[in-house]
């Protein structure tokens, strides 16, 4: 099938049969390679820091130089997805995907590995800004429900997988292998969205360099500002950092203020629902990256467990989220976020709480327990919560939402990491266990916080907005 030859598809019409198949094939795949290198990554962190002679706190770069890359410019590629269309910037951040792989896996300090982690992580971020974009134009609305959930499976697999292959990497060869093995993933995503990507609707609007140049300075010097203060490195240049982002911040929104269709799409967080989801999700990352990032430390440190063991006790994490977000696809249309949402992280928080008490003797199967009950509220927690932000945004607004979604994601994991550094930095004794503890603590705040969309009436998802619209 030659790309040229595909119909243009209006947003909400969807697409039936083998063809809604291999599209959702390739949108799944192409996300799978951006999650899969992400959890590879984390588990791989404590033999990366020793090969490199990196201190923990200072190794965290290698996630978070990923991390502030992407979240540094998926609005921008958001909206340059709605001008290049959708498919083709996934195909673009593919490309770059694989070329960063090669260049992490060639480097030979923590600058090198950093730099190439952030240019992966701006092939993530072509990835993950229009992916669930994409879920809009492949389902039916009726039915987006379930593209969500089954995209939420995906990340989950990856996260799933990310353990074991770091696990069964580690064990035969060494660190650069676990971005090598990116070069055949990427290939076949590659060719399968070249195939099967529908073609989208293109924005006539000019792409404004401007605002994506604010976008990248509000984020990046807001964070990386934020990161220098937590190490200590330059108290003044750091503050100059964080004045200069947050001042970003301020330009960027009057630039964009009255625009129909902007980059930083805060008129979103106008709308109540998608607010509260936003807030929602972005606590919930920080929670789980207080567990994922302090976790291999924990296990390798504390309780004594090789890296090969690491990876595979961390799997219960995303097998649990794998495994009830099928049963949660199922319902996500039907339930509301303010009830499943609520529940699952709940459920997350009294896991990494039961964590905590792990005695110094523990078993496998006792962290094992622990660990996939955490996973299974995080997989009830995820699929209507992101149901939530995308059918609040208002109609032709699908790409903002989509990327606000990933933002909550990657801001709320970059935050996470920063918080665990902070905490390894001033922490003396056992700060793996108190990242522990505050991961708890955020994940109950979050349930809380979902629970306010029951106290305002939102019972019922085709309550929404959004719905009524026919989003």
């Amino acid at each position: 099938m030659k790309i040229e030859t595909k119909r243009v598809l209006a947003e909400g019409e969807g697409l039936h049969g083998r063809a809604r198949v291999m599209a959702m094939f390739a949108v799944a795949l192409s996300v799978l390679l951006s999650v899969l290198d992400y959890a590879i990554a984390n588990v791989a962190l404590p033999t990366i820091a020793h090969d490199i002679h990196a201190s923990p706190s200072s190794s965290i770069w290698v996630i978070n130089a990923y991390q502030l890359a992407s979240v540094s410019t998926l609005l921008p590629l958001a909206s340059l997805g709605a001008r290049v269309g959708f498919s083709r910037l996934c195909r673009i951040g593919l490309v770059m995907f694989v070329i960063a792989s090669l260049l992490c896996a060639s480097s030979h300090t923590l600058l090198e590995l950093s730099l190439a982690r952030a240019l992966q992580g701006v092939g993530g971020a072509c990835i993950m800004s229009v992916n669930i974009a994409l879920l809009r134009f492949i389902y039916p609305h009726a039915e987006i429900g379930r593209g969500i959930s089954l995209n939420g499976v995906v990340v989950a697999s990856g996260v799933a997988l990310g353990p074991t292959i770091a696990s069964a990497v580690l064990s035969v060869a060494d660190w650069p292998w676990i971005f090598l093995i990116n070069l055949p993933l990427g290939a076949v995503a590659m060719l399968a969205a070249i195939v099967y990507l529908p073609r989208t609707p293109r924005s006539e609007s000019s792409f404004d360099l401007v605002s994506a140049a604010l976008n990248v300075m509000a984020f990046g010097g807001t964070i990386v500002g934020l990161d220098s203060l937590v190490h200590h490195s330059g108290r003044v240049v750091a503050i100059i950092l964080l004045l200069s982002g947050l001042a970003a911040f301020v330009q960027l929104a009057l630039r964009q203020a009255g625009r129909t269709d902007p980059m930083l799409p805060i008129d979103l967080l106008v709308v109540p629902d998608f607010l509260v989801a936003f807030g929602v999700g972005f606590g919930a990352f920080v929670a789980s990256n207080f567990f994922i990032i302090s976790m291999p430390f924990t296990l390798e440190t504390l309780l004594h467990r090789s890296a090969v063991a690491t990876g595979l006790l961390i799997t219960p994490w995303p097998v649990g989220i794998v495994a009830i977000s099928f049963i949660v696809g199922r319902i996500a249309d039907n339930v509301p976020a303010g009830i499943l949402s609520s529940i699952g992280l709940a459920i997350t928080g009294i896991g990494f709480a039961l964590l905590c008490f792990l005695p110094a003797d523990a078993g496998n199967l006792d962290i094992i327990w622990r660990i996939g009950l955490a996973g299974v509220g995080f997989g009830i927690f995820q699929p209507p919560n992101n149901r939530a932000m995308m059918v609040s945004a208002p109609p032709g607004r699908s790409g903002s939402a989509s990327g606000m979604v990933s933002v909550a994601r990657l801001a709320g994991q970059t935050m996470g990491a920063m918080f665990v550094a902070l905490t390894f930095s001033i922490v003396d004794r056992d700060p793996n266990l108190k990242c522990l503890e505050l991961a708890a603590c955020t994940a109950g705040l979050s349930a809380l916080l979902s629970v306010s969309r029951l106290l305002r009436g939102t019972l019922h998802p085709s309550s929404r907005p959004g719905v009524d619209a026919g989003i």
